[in-house]
């Protein structure tokens, strides 16, 4: 999957995915984040979450806990 053209310096980039019938429910994780990260959606569950470079970490803690989340439904 390639980056959305928009994104560029001072973004870190995370890309998940996900199925389709979760796509929501991470959409609706990224924007109660209080802008820790922006989703964009290729196709599908191919996600892209971006985030300024010095919120890293709080991404990284934010796509562990969706990805554990996530594993738990199944």
């Amino acid at each position: 999957m390639s980056v959305p053209p928009l994104l560029g310096p001072g973004l870190v980039v995370r890309r998940v995915s996900v199925g389709c019938e979760d796509v929501v429910f991470v959409r609706g994780v990224i924007e109660a984040s209080e802008g820790v990260g922006v989703l964009f959606a290729e196709r599908g569950g191919e996600l892209v979450i971006a985030a300024p470079e010095a919120l890293e970490g709080a991404l990284d803690e934010l796509v562990d806990d969706l990805m554990k989340e996530l594993c738990n439904e199944a």
